[in-house]
C-alpha cells in the first residue's frame, strides 16, 4: 500500500491507496512542531479505527509545501515504515514539462493537481485549487506546465477583513440568497463568496485569452464545494486530485528508477 500526504500551510491529508484505488483518507490540521511519535500516533489510531494497519504500507510519497514537516515525515517514513519516501518537487523528472522560469518554486501540490488533471482530463486545462492560497494552474494541451495564478484564500481574504475592521464579525461561509446585502452578516457573504467566485471567473477569462484553445476547467481543494458551483465554467469538483497526482508521480518515479 502507498501513503500519500499532502502536507499544506492549513491541513494535511494522508490519503492510502492499494493499488490505483483510494481506499481511505484522514485530514488533520497542519501543527509544525508535532513530533515524529504524535504524528505516528495519530495516524495509527485513525488507521485503525477503521480497520486498517500502517504495518502494511511499503512506500509514502509527500507534496509538501511545509518545509519542517517535510523532514518530520521523513523520519516517520524511515524510521516507522522503514522505507525511503518520494519527495516531490520541481526538479525530479516524472513526465511534467514544467516551463516557468524557476521550476524548484512551484509547489509539490500544483505539480501533483496539473498531473492529475492532464491523466484525467487530457489538455488544455485549468486547475483551481481552493485551499489556504487559491491556486490556478495551466496545463497545455500536450501534458505540459505553462504556470498560473496566486491569490489570497477565501478564509485568509475573510480573517483580514475580520481583524482590519473593528464592527465586523465572523461570518459562516455560504453563499447568500441575493447580491444585494439586506444586513451585515449578508453584506459580507456578498463580498466573501460571491465576491470571490467573481474573482475566480474573471481570472479564467483572462487565462482562457491566452490560451489557443478553450481549456477543460477542474476544480479541488476544501472550498471547492462553495465556490465550485457558482462558478459555471468549472466542469468538476475533484476532492481527491492532489492524492491522485502523488500516486501518479510516485509510479513514474519508482517506475523509472
Amino acid at each position: 500500500m502507498l501513503l500519500a500526504l499532502d502536507i499544506g500551510n492549513t491541513n494535511i491529508v494522508a490519503g492510502l491507496f492499494s493499488g490505483p484505488k483510494l481506499v481511505t483518507r484522514w485530514r488533520a490540521a497542519t501543527v509544525r512542531d508535532r513530533m515524529v511519535d504524535e504524528w505516528w500516533a495519530l495516524l495509527t489510531t485513525l488507521a485503525q479505527a477503521e480497520g486498517y494497519r500502517l504495518t502494511l504500507i511499503q512506500a509514502v510519497a509527500i507534496a509538501s509545501v511545509v518545509p519542517a514537516l517535510t523532514m518530520t515525515f521523513r523520519e516517520l517514513a524511515r524510521t516507522r515504515l522503514g522505507c525511503e519516501p518520494v519527495i516531490i518537487n520541481g526538479e525530479l523528472n516524472f513526465g511534467l514539462p514544467i516551463l516557468v522560469d524557476y521550476p524548484r518554486e512551484v509547489g509539490a501540490d500544483r505539480l501533483c493537481n496539473a498531473v492529475a488533471a492532464f491523466e484525467l482530463f487530457g489538455g488544455p486545462a485549468i486547475v483551481i485549487d481552493f485551499g489556504t492560497a487559491t491556486t490556478f494552474d495551466v496545463i497545455d494541451e500536450h501534458g505540459a506546465y505553462l504556470g498560473g495564478a496566486i491569490a489570497p484564500g477565501l478564509t485568509v481574504s475573510l480573517d483580514a477583513l475580520v481583524q482590519r475592521a473593528s464592527r465586523l464579525i465572523g461570518i459562516e461561509l455560504k453563499a447568500p440568497p441575493r447580491a444585494i446585502g439586506k444586513n451585515t452578516i449578508e453584506s459580507m457573504q456578498v463580498g466573501t463568496v460571491l465576491g470571490y467566485a467573481e474573482l475566480v471567473r474573471g481570472l479564467l477569462q483572462r487565462i482562457q485569452a491566452e490560451l489557443p484553445k478553450p481549456a477543460r476547467i477542474v476544480s479541488t481543494g476544501g472550498l471547492g464545494q462553495l465556490i465550485t458551483p457558482l462558478v459555471p465554467d468549472i466542469e468538476r469538483y475533484e476532492p481527491d486530485l492532489t492524492l491522485i497526482g502523488i500516486r501518479l508521480i510516485h509510479e513514474r518515479l519508482t517506475h523509472t528508477s
